[in-house]
């Protein structure tokens, strides 16, 4: 719950474009479906290109960036931040994609501002 809100959070503070992570489900009865969302993400990140082009960062710019998202998103800290967040959302009892982003981002502000400051 709320990891792809954390997620594209973390992308966007080292720079890295939303559109590179993508979270779809398809059960194995949707063997047509999981072939066209497969499909459809390889072809977006064709036109994105190699990872860093799009954004603009060279690869030393790119490798460093990684290694501090990698940082954050093993850190004690993010985990329990993190845990914090899922429990509020648990609490609220509101599952709309745009509470839950205002949840993690809410909950994990500091934690995140202070990862990446």
């Amino acid at each position: 719950m709320g990891a792809e809100s954390l997620v594209h959070r973390v992308l966007a503070e080292i720079g890295i474009r939303k559109e590179r992570y993508d979270l779809q489900w398809a059960s194995a009865a949707e063997a047509p479906r999981f072939v066209q969302l497969i499909t459809e993400f390889t072809e977006q990140m064709k036109e994105l290109g190699p990872l860093g082009k799009a954004e603009g960062l060279s690869e030393e710019e790119l490798k460093s960036r990684l290694e501090k998202g990698l940082e954050f998103v093993s850190s004690m800290k993010s985990r329990i931040s993190y845990g914090n967040a899922t429990k509020a959302v648990r609490k609220d009892k509101i599952w709309t994609r745009e509470h839950i982003d205002e949840v993690i981002n809410t909950k994990m502000a500091k934690t995140l501002d202070k990862a990446f400051a």
